[in-house]
Formats: structure tokens, sequence, C-alpha cells
């Protein structure tokens, strides 16, 4: 633990913070008048929480302007439960620090905390460093940590990745993806229901763990599934649903996702074995972040130190750049320590693969390179990236947020790229606009934009593209997506905003938007069911929506083959060939030539050449957005197409050379025939 946390030392040591003086914070019934929190001191040491052995287990927070902290065992993690075993009196230790340890063994023993400020008692609660909690997270369990490894788990080993641009996302939830009467799986809605094998759904159709597998993807990447507030894990008959952006305990698994939320326990291990299934079958894991907000303001980071762990506005109230009611401040020594310990922790523990961070624009740019760089120097192959932009005005200065167009400025993290989104589909914020798949003109540009992996590219008019300018160094770092569980799904965007289209024509729209997707540089990703034309009816945003709306409906799968076998095909294109993932900046601009269409928004027409390990030594994409066909006159020789919008074939569906007519709201893919 001290090797791997060692990072965090040297980063805490180089922040400097700037606040306002005087600030009034009301929290719960208690104001808090606070003095400058830069005066509050910064604790670098690396045991707070719970540190547990048989003869002994010691605890540790940080409350610096406690004048008492109190620990309760319990017997239970029931908050139900209210007698305590036992009832210390903390310490009070450095740089703010209480601590205690307890001389026996108390192994699967419950705990809180309760701090008093300013004569008054905080909420009782287990503290923000918990890694095991008993039911709601009422409680913090103190456990044994090696007792919850799988068997095996101690062999389990990341699987294979050389550049980033090879990774292929997919982005689930836990609920989703198996809850489905359907699915045939077992553990419906269960870590436990990601590790089956061999489950059938429909007309006998692979689902759940071989799906994915099926379909070839190299990341899983999960939904929010550490402890979150909105649903009750001790009803779970009542089926509530969240996406789970709502975090109460930032290092513990989420309890209704376990067989049992009850035994802190149980979640630790079922949340490792996923991993381990994952891992075993060839997919790294991402976990959802969501550091940027707490599910509430009666979270943990209020109990400790009220007010600290947030920012707020000149008036002294919580501010809102994140429009759930409060925003953590990454930029405090505490909180940057916070996040740089609680990456890492999921890394060592949980074996993680990288991370996805929610609204990453609310976070600051030397705590995110900071967080970066620790979590490189462990697992260099680590991927992390994130929204890229806040969803609403913080206090946080402009030139420091971790946003989209400061993306050059962030070390070895990816950002997602809603030009590609909204050049295909239409403006996000605008649910009736239509885009290039839809024959919508002018979006040409970000098109192209898209395709070098909104990098440097001597080609592009980037004053006539969504970003007007490139943001991204190098192509990894774009993030190049049709849809994500935000908003509609592609499907129903598509069927919004084209009233009147037949479904095969909605289909044919889907398909060009992901071959632009899976062709283009970068990274794509995928939103779960999108390669079955997964729909929500009409829900956009479907956070606590009932399962009849999220869940992945396995019929889809039988009654859209072709746009499954579309996509698994789509995925294996990209895999086979590496002109579509080219690692670096230079080498797109060295490879990738766009064509001259004559001033035509719907149509994009590039080369790339001579890419080494490709054996198609000549590729030429093709992209008609228009409801129109398109003739062109092909470049010297003969070609073979193996896209068509109808099929893939990497062998070649036919030959064609001279002029040719490329159909309506199509992609083409073509190799020059003495390029195999």
């Amino acid at each position: 633990m001290n090797n791997l946390l060692h990072p965090v030392n040297k980063y805490l040591k180089s922040i400097v913070f700037v606040f306002f003086s005087v600030v009034y914070i009301t929290y719960a019934d208690c104001q808090v008048t606070v003095t400058s929190y830069d005066t509050y001191p910064v604790y670098t040491g690396l045991d707070l929480g719970v540190q547990y052995k048989p003869s002994s287990t010691h605890f540790k927070i940080w409350a610096p302007q406690a004048s008492e902290v109190i620990l309760r065992l319990y017997k239970t993690g029931d908050s139900k439960d209210s007698i305590a075993l036992n009832v210390f009196s903390m310490i009070k230790s450095i740089a703010g620090t209480w601590s205690l340890s307890v001389d026996r063994d108390i192994k699967n023993s419950y705990y809180t905390f309760q701090v008093k400020q300013d004569d008054k008692w905080l909420t009782e609660g287990p503290d923000i460093y918990a890694k095991a909690v008993g039911v709601n997270g009422k409680r913090g369990m103190v456990v044994n940590m090696r007792e919850t490894n799988p068997p095996g788990w101690d062999m389990d080993k990341h699987p294979f990745l050389k550049n980033y641009t090879d990774i292929v996302l997919y982005e689930t939830h836990i609920r989703d993806i198996s809850i489905s009467k359907n699915s045939g799986i077992n553990h419906k809605g269960k870590y436990l229901g990601i590790t089956e094998r061999g489950t059938k759904g429909p007309a006998g159709v692979s689902t759940g763990l071989d799906h994915l597998k099926e379909l070839g993807i190299t990341h899983i990447h999960i939904l929010p599934a550490f402890d979150f507030r909105s649903v009750d894990e001790s009803t779970p008959e009542l089926k509530r649903y969240n996406w789970g952006y709502d975090p109460v305990n930032y290092n513990v698994p989420e309890g209704s996702y376990a067989t049992d939320p009850y035994d802190g326990r149980i979640r630790i291990r079922e949340f490792k074995e996923m991993v381990q299934s994952l891992h075993s079958n060839g997919m790294r894991v991402i976990l959802d972040v969501v550091y940027n907000h707490t599910g509430g303001l009666e979270a943990p980071f209020n109990r400790f130190a009220p007010g600290y762990f947030y920012r707020h506005n000149a008036n002294g109230t919580y501010s809102n750049g994140t429009g759930t009611g409060n925003e953590t401040a990454s930029e405090r020594p505490m909180m940057r320590k916070f996040m740089i310990e609680s990456v890492l922790y999921w890394m060592k523990e949980y074996h993680l693969d990288g991370f996805r961070f929610d609204l990453m624009g609310n976070h600051d740019i030397e705590t995110m390179n900071q967080l970066s760089e620790a979590v490189h120097a462990i697992y260099p192959t680590a991927f992390i990236y994130g929204e890229g932009w806040t969803a609403g005005k913080t206090p946080l200065p402009t030139n420091e947020q971790s946003v989209k167009s400061a993306a050059y400025k962030l070390n070895k993290i990816a950002v997602f790229s809603d030009d590609i989104r909204d050049g295909l589909r239409g403006l996000v914020s605008n649910p009736k606009a239509k885009g290039f798949v839809s024959g919508a003109t002018g979006f040409a540009e970000t098109i192209k934009f898209a395709v070098v992996g909104a990098t440097q590219h001597p080609q592009i008019q980037y004053d006539k593209s969504r970003s007007k300018m490139p943001w991204a160094k190098e192509p990894y770092q774009s993030i190049n997506y049709a849809s994500c569980h935000d908003d509609a799904t592609l499907f129903d965007r598509l069927t919004e905003t084209n009233p009147g289209s037949s479904v095969d024509e909605i289909i044919k729209m889907d398909k060009l938007a992901q071959t632009v997707v899976f062709t283009s540089q970068g990274v794509p990703f995928l939103h779960s069911g999108a390669e079955m034309l997964r729909t929500k009816y009409g829900v956009h945003n479907s956070y606590r929506s009932a399962d009849s709306i999220n869940e992945i409906d396995w019929n889809r799968k039988v009654q859209y083959a072709g746009v499954f076998d579309y996509y698994k095909r789509l995925i294996s294109l990209r895999k086979n060939h590496p002109a579509f993932r080219l690692p670096n900046t230079g080498m797109i601009q060295h490879h990738l030539k766009f064509i001259d269409t004559a001033g035509d928004s719907l149509f994009v027409a590039y080369q790339i050449t001579d890419v080494k390990d490709d054996k198609w030594k000549n590729i030429l994409v093709l992209l008609n957005g228009s409801k129109n066909e398109k003739q062109m006159q092909l470049p010297l020789g003969t070609w073979i197409l193996a896209v068509d919008g109808e099929s893939i074939n990497n062998k070649g569906i036919r030959k064609l050379s001279g002029a040719i007519i490329i159909p309506s709201t199509v992609a083409y893919v073509l190799f020059k025939e003495n390029s195999q």
C-alpha cells in the first residue's frame, strides 16, 4: 500500500491555492464560520481511514475544526440497530487528524464517527475513506480485505493493450445488461450477472458476458458502481432504479448490485468476481467516477470538515457548477489528496483498468494531471477520460477547468468529442435538429474534424467546424461516439428527428453514423444496446426510469440481427486495420489525405496510404450523408469494396473502377486491389 500511494506525497507539496477570507456555510442546522480554508492544516500521511490487523485496528480521520470526535462500534451495519457495543473518545493528533487504536480483533464489526464542531454534534456516519459499509452505507465495516478476494485473484491479469487507439469502449449499467426477463441470466441486476457464461436469450442468442465477447469490445465502461444514495438497498423488492450519479461512499461498491447488501464483504467480493471474469475473457474494466459532486450535502465530507470539500459562491452559498446543488473543490489539498488516493485504491484493490470522470470540467487541470501521473506511474496503460465540460457556472477559473478546449494541457487524459456526436446526429441542445447522417448540410468540416480525431490537420477548415480549433494533442484524446447513457439513444434520436422515415431508412442512418465513429482516428465508444437499435421509448434522461425503459431487450438482437452483425464486423474491421487507429498526430498528417469534393457538405472522402502493418496499403473511405446518390471518379486502378452500408467483408464484396455511384446515406470503404 505504501509503495502504491507514494506518488501522492510529492503532489501535495506542490499545491498552491487561494480562497476567500471569510465564508458562512449552513450545514444541516449548524451555521459554520470559517476563516479562510487556506488556514486549514494539510495532512500528508497515507493512513487515513481504517487500518485493520488482528491484534489492533487503527482509526484515523481528518476533522480540523472538531472539538471532540466519538468512535462507536456496532454489531451490525443496519442503522436501525441503535445500540453501540463500544463508544470511544478519539485523540487529537497532528495536522487536523484524530486517531485511536482498538487493541483487540474487531474484524467484521461496524463503526461510525461523530464530530462535534462549534458546540454542535454533526451527523453520525462512516469516514470518507471507508472501504466497506453496511446496508445503505450508514456504517463503516472493519474488514480483512484479503478475505474478500475470490480464488485466483492474485493471478488476475490486465488484458494486453498496445496503444490507446486500439481501445473499443462499451458503456453499460450493471442492472441494464442483465435485468430483462429474456436475458437468460440468473443473477439479474447484479455484479454476478456479468460473470455468467453460456447465457441465452430469445432464439438462442448470446447475452450478457458472451454477448460482449461476441461483439469484440476491449473495455467495458460501467456506470457508477460505488455506493450511491438514491436506491434503498434494504428494499430490493421495490426495484428502484438509478444511474448512480449521487455518490455517498466513494471507495465502496454499491450494495444494490450485490446478492447481500447487509454484509459489507459480499459486495466487495462480487465486484472483484465481476472484474476477474471480464479480465479472463479479454476485457478491461473502466469505472465511471463522480468526484465532482456528492449525493446531497449530508454526504460524509460535511460530517468531518463542513464546507471545506465544496466550492462556494462569494456570498458563502454552495456553488452549483454540476447542476446537482453542489460541486466539490478539487483544487483544495485534502480534496485533491482524496481523489488521488481513491483512484489508486480502486486500481490496487479492484484491479481496475481506468476511469471515466463525470463532468471533468469541474475539476482543475492541476489535480487531473497529478492524478493521471500517479495512476500511470503504477499502471502505464490505464485509460483516463471524461466529460470535457461543466453543467453550470462554477467559481473555478476558466483557465483552470479540465474542459475539452484545454485537452492539450491534460496529460494522458481523453475527453468526449461532442463534435462528432452533434455533427452526426444534430446538436444535443436542439432535440429536433438533424445532423450529417440525416442529410443536414453544413457538417462536412466537423465530420472531417472527427475523422482526424480532433487533432491538427492541414486540410481542415477549422473555422467551419463545430469547435473552430483542434483541441487534441494526440488522437487517443478524442472519444468518438454517437450516443451514450445521457440524452436519447441513437435509434430514438434518429427516429424523432426524421419523422416519416421508415425503419430501414433509420437503420441506414444508424449504420452510417457508427461507420464514421469506427473508421475515425481516436477511441470509439459504443452505448450499450446500440448494436441492436436500443430504444428508451422516447425517454431521454432515464436516470431513474423503470427497468422497462432502461433494460436491454434481447428480443431486439433477434429482430435486428443484421444490425448486430454489421456492428460486430465494424469492430472487427477496425481491429484488423491499424490504418483506422493511428497512434499519433504525425502519422495522421502523413498517411491520411482528404479528397476534394467540390464543397459538397454532405460528402466526405479521404484516403489512408502506406500504413505499416496494415495489409491494405491504399484505403479509400467515402461518406455520403445525402438523401441522393453521389457520383465519383475513383483514383486509377482497381478497387475492392469492403463496406457498402449493407455488409462488411474484409476480403471484399466486389471490384470497382472508374466512375462509381455511391448510394444515399451510406459509407463505402474500399482498398486497392494490389494493396492486400
